[in-house]
């Protein structure tokens, strides 16, 4: 009886939201223990390194456990809810698997007799970006000096995770003893990869980790004598200087905050120090009068055809950097490292980048160079405004050609921005704001802006980089011509 209920516990696993994403972090929670789900119903909201995105369930059933808190970083593939489910073997298996489930159909008036079938059956799910693994559980206890222990943890986990059915997992133990040093260590995929970045063969590895799994701090302890096995005794004097070293730690530490670096924050973090020192990154600046475009903000926010839509000084930007993209359009290209190759581009997604709560993000305006003025006012205030609610699909961020960033809302005058990695350009906006200006030979206080374009060099020459951002600029003080250019 016991088993029938635990077989029908269904583990919902942390899917792969974005593309070869390794975690994620989950923001909230919508459901409880005890609360009812069905088949397609939001469980949760997690940040992954891209965006926000929310998880459904793929069935029916009745929570039964939360494996992490919110707030908790999880690893894809790591189980984060249990559901109980109507007890049906058949409920297991979603329609992608198709084959598995025919077999599981035919099994569950058998299935309190197989004891040790349960095991691959309770992995059978097939979850977002996951195939059928029918590999040993890695909840199996790991045999060796620290069996005792072992066994006891995973024997808590394995109820903690409704999966007691595999309490059978020891039977097979007597053959384990015969061959313990070829069974596949068991770490989880970062950890894999720190150990390939530090030379260490997991085999060799001690693990600390509930039922046998390597921990992070296994591999680290494991590379440290090899990483300096010879100087042994060069470490007593290295221990004596720790007293010497104690005052560093004496900083008012009751005063300082750390915060973790994680999600959106964490990847664009990456993607900066991977632009900056890939990219070779070259800036130039010019001052503007915009006063005629601040007058035709005003004058399109009167317009019935406008009317509804986001009207601001930041579509007009635009729209004068479509322009001059269309008369330079060997800007609007890409670096192919791998083939050694410059990409034109016969499209423009327009990035905007927008500064979140959870990290600086840069969704873009798919072919936003093919858009009429109303449709780019109506595109730009949908992405901001799905920026800001923290809703920005990772599809969204992806695929960016050139990009408008608008520091002049901080009310700064200019900066040297970063690329955003793929993209060729980008243009900073400062602070449009009245200052004197030589205006028909007479110093007048007109509405001046200083815009800074960076561009990849291995792109875009000086030339080609001067003609965008002086043609950005004539088109902003002349607005007529997005007519006259266009």
């Amino acid at each position: 009886m016991t088993t029938m209920t635990d077989a029908s516990v269904r583990e919902f696993k942390m899917p792969d939201v974005g593309e070869g994403l390794t975690e994620a972090e989950i923001l909230k929670w919508y459901v409880q223990p005890g609360d009812t789900v069905t088949d397609g119903q939001v469980v949760c909201e997690v940040e992954t390194a891209k965006a926000a995105v929310e998880l459904p369930i793929p069935y029916d059933g009745v929570v039964s456990e939360l494996h992490f808190p919110e707030g908790a970083t999880v690893d894809v593939g790591t189980s984060i809810i249990a559901v109980q489910t109507a007890g049906a073997a058949p409920a297991e298996v979603p329609a992608q698997a198709a084959k598995a489930a025919q077999t599981a159909v035919a099994a569950p008036a058998a299935e309190p007799q197989q004891a040790g079938q349960p095991k691959p059956e309770a992995r059978q799910p097939v979850l977002v970006g996951y195939g059928v693994s029918t590999a040993a559980s890695r909840r199996r206890p790991r045999k060796g000096p620290e069996a005792t222990a072992a066994q006891a943890a995973g024997a808590l986990q394995s109820e903690l995770n409704g999966h007691s059915v595999q309490a059978a997992a020891p039977a097979p133990a007597p053959a384990a003893p015969a061959v313990p040093g070829r069974e596949r260590p068991l770490a989880k995929p970062p950890v894999r990869k720190l150990a390939k970045d530090l030379g260490v063969d997991l085999a060799t590895v001690i693990p600390s980790g509930a039922d046998g799994v390597i921990t992070r701090e296994d591999v680290h302890a494991a590379s440290a004598p090899a990483t300096a096995p010879e100087p042994a005794a060069a470490r007593t004097p290295v221990v004596s200087p720790a007293p010497s070293a104690a005052p560093a730690a004496a900083h008012d530490t009751a005063r300082e905050t750390r915060i973790p670096v994680k999600g959106v924050r964490k990847a664009t973090a990456a993607a900066m120090v991977g632009s900056a020192f890939t990219a070779p990154h070259v800036t130039e600046f010019v001052t503007v009068d915009v006063t005629r475009t601040m007058r035709l903000v005003e004058e399109l926010k009167q317009d019935k055809d406008m009317r509804g839509l986001r009207v601001n000084p930041l579509l007009l930007i635009a729209k004068a950097l479509l322009v001059a993209v269309r008369r330079n359009p060997e800007v609007n290209a890409s670096w192919d490292e791998a083939a050694q190759e410059i990409v034109l581009k016969d499209y423009v997604n327009l990035g905007i980048a927008a500064a979140t709560p959870r990290g600086l993000i840069v969704p873009n305006v798919k072919d936003a160079g093919a858009k009429t003025l109303p449709q780019l006012a109506q595109a730009l205030g949908e992405l901001v405004a799905t920026a800001r609610e923290g809703k920005t699909s990772p599809a969204a961020m992806q695929g960016g050609t050139i990009t408008i960033t608008n520091v002049g809302v901080f009310g700064v005058d200019t900066g040297t921005p970063i690329l955003n990695p793929g993209e060729s350009a980008i243009l900073a906006v400062g602070a449009i704001k009245p200052q004197p200006w030589v205006h028909k030979g007479k110093v007048k206080p007109r509405q001046v802006t200083t815009l800074a374009l960076s561009f990849d060099h291995r792109l875009v020459d000086g030339e080609l980089g001067s003609k965008v951002l002086a043609d950005t600029a004539a088109v902003l003080e002349q607005p007529k011509r997005l007519i006259t250019w266009a």
